[in-house]
C-alpha cells in the first residue's frame, strides 16, 4: 500500500478515485463536526485546487458519496456503533467521517467493495491522528461489507434515518403511515425541475424532460444544467415544482406593483417579473441579491433589488406581496438531506417568531384590497397552518382568500389533494408519483393567500 501519511494532493492524485473520496469525506466531516450545509461545503471543496482537478465523473462521485452518507446517516451510524465494542476512539482525527463515507459506498452506491474499503483505509492512513487505527478501520469496513444484507434488512427511514424529534413531530402531525411515506420519499434523490418562460412542450423535447401537471419540466437525467440548450439564453431557470406554485397562486397581473420579500435566489421573482409585474425583490443578504441580479440578467428580466432586512423596509404600498419566509426547510430534505441533521427544535421556535413578525410587516406594506401569499418550504404546521391560524385570530386587518377551483386548475389535477380544508396548499414529498423513482416526488411546501381588508 502506498504511503499517504503526508497530506499532499500529488500523492492522492497517484491513486484513481482517492481525491473524489477525500472531497466527500471532508464535506461529511464539516457536516458532522460543524453542522455546515452540505451543498455549500461541497461547492467550496470542489472549487479548490484539489476539487478542480477532478473529472466530471469524479465530481459526481464525490457528491453521490456525501449525499448518500447524509441521507442514510442514522443507519450508517448504527451499523458502525454496533460493531465498535468501545465506540469511536478518542483523538482519532477524521476517522468517523472516513468510516461514514466508506460505509455509504458499501451499502448504497454501486462501488466495488474492494475499492470502498481500500481507498477508505488509505484515507485513514493519510490522517495524522487517525492512522494508528488503520487495522480497526480495515476490519470494520470488511465486516460491514460481509454483513451488508443484515444491515440493510434493518432499514427504517422514519425511525432510523430521521432525527427522533422530527420523526415524532411528523407522526403526531400526519400519522404514522403518512410520516413513513414522507421519510421514505426523503431517501430518494430529488430530480431537477425547471420553469420555462414559454413553449413547455418544445423545451421538454429539447431538454429530454417530462412535463408535470403543475407546468414545470422535470429532467429525466442528471447533467450540468448550465450546458443545456436555453440556459445561457435565459429561456428557463432551475426551480423545484413546489417552489414554483406560490407565485402561480399569487396570480400576478401585468403592471401590478409586487414585492417579493426574502427573494433570493430569485426563482419566484422571475415568475412575477415574467408575468409583467413591476417587482421589488427584497433580501437581507447582499451576496444572495447579487446572485439574484445575475439570474435576472441572464433571464433578461428587470426587477428592482433592495438589500435590507424586510422588517426594516419602508417602501410600498403594494398591490400584492409574496412572502417566502425563512423556515426550517424540512420540506427540502429530499434535496438537502443535511437539513434533517443541522436543524433542531429550538430553531423552529426562533423561526416561528420571525415569521410572525414578517407577516405583520407584510400586511402593513399592502394596499387595501391587496393580496399576500405566505409560503414556507417546511413540513412543520407551526410554520404553516398554525402560523396562519394564529395570525387570523389576532389581526383584523387581514382575511383568508382560500384557494379554489381556478387555483386547482393552475397547479394541475395531480396536486388537487394538496389543497386542504381551509383552502391552503400543503404539498408532501411523496406527492407527484411516477413509475420511474427518479421522476417522482416534490418538495414539501405550505402556502396560504390572504387579503388586506
Amino acid at each position: 500500500m502506498t504511503d499517504l501519511t503526508a497530506d499532499s494532493s500529488s500523492q492522492f492524485e497517484a491513486i484513481p478515485g482517492l481525491i473524489a473520496r477525500r472531497c466527500a469525506m471532508l464535506a461529511i466531516d464539516d457536516l458532522l463536526i460543524r453542522s455546515l450545509p452540505l451543498d455549500e461545503t461541497l461547492d467550496r471543496i470542489l472549487s479548490e485546487p484539489e476539487g478542480r482537478s477532478l473529472s466530471e465523473r469524479d465530481r459526481g462521485l464525490a457528491r453521490a458519496i456525501a449525499m448518500a452518507a447524509t441521507r442514510r446517516l442514522g443507519t450508517i451510524g448504527e451499523a458502525l456503533m454496533k460493531r465498535l465494542e468501545k465506540g469511536l476512539p478518542d483523538h482519532s482525527g477524521r476517522l468517523e467521517s472516513i468510516l461514514v463515507a466508506g460505509v455509504a459506498q458499501l451499502l448504497y452506491l454501486d462501488v466495488p467493495d474492494h475499492a470502498a474499503v481500500d481507498l477508505s483505509v488509505r484515507l485513514v492512513q493519510a490522517d495524522p491522528e487517525a492512522r494508528r487505527f488503520v487495522k480497526l478501520a480495515n476490519g470494520l469496513l470488511r465486516t460491514i461489507a460481509r454483513e451488508r444484507d443484515a444491515v440493510l434488512a434493518q432499514d427504517d427511514p422514519l425511525h432510523r434515518d430521521t432525527p427522533e424529534w422530527l420523526a415524532t413531530k411528523w407522526v403526531d402531525t400526519y400519522g404514522e403511515e403518512t410520516a413513513r411515506k414522507i421519510a421514505s420519499a426523503h431517501m430518494q434523490e430529488a430530480s431537477v425541475d425547471i420553469t420555462v418562460k414559454e413553449d413547455a412542450a418544445g423545451w421538454a423535447e429539447k431538454l429530454d424532460a417530462v412535463t408535470l401537471s403543475t407546468g414545470s419540466l422535470r429532467l429525466k437525467g442528471r447533467t450540468n444544467v448550465t450546458a443545456l440548450p436555453g440556459y445561457a439564453d435565459g429561456a428557463w431557470w432551475v426551480q423545484d415544482a413546489a417552489a414554483a406554485l406560490p407565485a402561480v397562486l399569487l396570480d400576478p397581473k401585468p403592471d401590478e406593483v409586487i414585492a417579493d420579500l426574502c427573494a433570493a435566489p430569485g426563482g419566484k421573482t422571475a415568475q412575477l417579473a415574467y408575468a409583467g409585474a413591476t417587482v421589488t425583490a427584497i433580501d437581507r443578504s447582499a451576496k444572495r441579491l447579487e446572485r439574484l441580479s445575475e439570474n435576472m440578467l441572464r433571464l433578461r428580466l428587470t426587477v428592482e433589488s433592495v438589500a435590507t432586512d424586510a422588517l426594516a423596509y419602508q417602501g410600498g404600498p403594494f398591490d400584492a406581496i409574496l412572502l417566502d419566509a425563512p423556515c426550517t426547510a424540512t420540506g427540502t430534505i429530499r434535496r438537502h438531506p443535511d437539513v434533517a441533521w443541522t436543524k433542531e427544535a429550538v430553531d423552529l421556535e426562533k423561526l416561528v417568531s420571525l415569521q410572525a413578525r414578517l407577516l405583520k410587516k407584510a400586511i402593513g406594506l399592502l394596499k387595501p384590497g391587496g393580496r399576500l401569499v405566505y409560503c414556507t418550504c417546511s413540513l412543520e404546521p407551526e410554520e404553516g397552518e398554525r402560523q396562519i391560524a394564529t395570525l387570523l385570530e389576532n389581526d383584523d386587518r387581514i382575511k383568508r382568500s382560500p384557494f379554489g377551483k381556478d387555483d386547482m386548475a393552475r397547479i394541475g389535477p395531480d396536486l388537487a389533494r394538496a389543497i386542504n380544508g381551509q383552502g391552503e396548499l400543503r404539498t408532501l414529498p411523496f406527492m407527484l408519483p411516477n413509475e420511474d423513482p427518479r421522476l417522482q416526488g416534490i418538495d414539501g411546501f405550505f402556502a396560504a393567500r390572504l387579503v388586506r381588508t
